[in-house]
């Protein structure tokens, strides 16, 4: 991969981003090495979770326009161009374990939202969130019309599509766009050290869980009483469940969550 790079660090993996001098703008390469790494994340148990963050002063420009056509693509080529190397999209927001956006600079068109694509976004102070797309006369896309609506609610998410205004730092908290802001210097370690948190965590629990919240956006009361029902008959059976259920009745200390988190606010700087 040449244009990313997949770090481990004691049960957490660390993507970047990895073209700076290009302020990390998506091109059909990186898109191709993304898809390998979240699918080399997925199959590898030991990484827990993952953080994604951006090599340099960014964090991901958007598309890499340089690398688009010159010339007008017929509206076939265009959405072949996009459909054809998409299935990183679904990769990353179907992982199966906690993935952690450690946004620095510009989170810009597509940068938007690969930022939304992860469970949790900590943004440095310099962090600047942006559907620039409109700038172009282009439509939002990688997910960003199903991802941020989820976040900021429909008629907030029209404001800042049709608008295609920056949101920086304090306002993304304010927004839920961002669960914490950060220092640039401590950004990345700070989300690696939650990240690290979840390592002694059920993986199968997160991942059922992760697997009903997002079905809950388009699943009726029923249906998702009937997830929730599944996946617990399998936590039950789990030795993980087991382990934890005769500690409690112990009153044993258990190794999640840790101790770090306690007391600790779930947003703001």
């Amino acid at each position: 991969m040449q244009t990313v790079r997949l770090d481990y660090d004691d049960g957490v993996g660390l993507l970047t981003l990895n073209r700076p001098e290009q302020l990390n703008a998506l091109d059909l390469a990186m898109k191709t090495d993304l898809a390998e790494a979240i699918a080399h994340v997925q199959a590898d148990s030991r990484m827990r979770a993952l953080v994604v963050t951006g090599a340099g002063r960014a964090f991901c420009a958007g598309g890499d326009v340089r690398s688009m056509p010159s010339g007008p693509d017929t509206a076939q080529q265009g959405r072949r161009r996009l459909s054809d190397h998409s299935t990183w999209i679904a990769g990353l927001i179907g992982l199966d374990r906690p993935v952690i956006a450690a946004v620095n600079g510009a989170a810009f068109g597509a940068g938007f939202s690969v930022a939304l694509m992860a469970d949790f976004v900590f943004a440095a102070k310099s962090a600047r969130f942006c559907a620039s797309f409109g700038r172009l006369g282009l439509v939002p896309d990688c997910g960003l019309h199903w991802l941020l609506p989820r976040v900021v609610g429909m008629q907030r998410a029209r404001e800042i599509l049709f608008t295609t205004r920056e949101i920086g730092a304090v306002e993304a908290v304010e927004l839920g766009i961002a669960l914490r802001s950060a220092d640039d210097a401590q950004v990345v370690e700070q989300a690696m050290a939650f990240a690290h948190g979840f390592t002694e965590a059920s993986a199968m629990s997160l991942a059922m869980s992760k697997e009903i919240l997002r079905s809950s956006w388009t699943a009726d009361l029923a249906t998702v009483l009937a997830l929730e029902a599944s996946a617990q008959g399998i936590a039950f059976s789990t030795e993980y469940h087991q382990n934890a259920a005769a500690r409690f009745r112990a009153r044993e200390a258990q190794p999640f969550p840790p101790q770090a988190w306690s007391g600790r606010g779930t947003s703001g700087t």
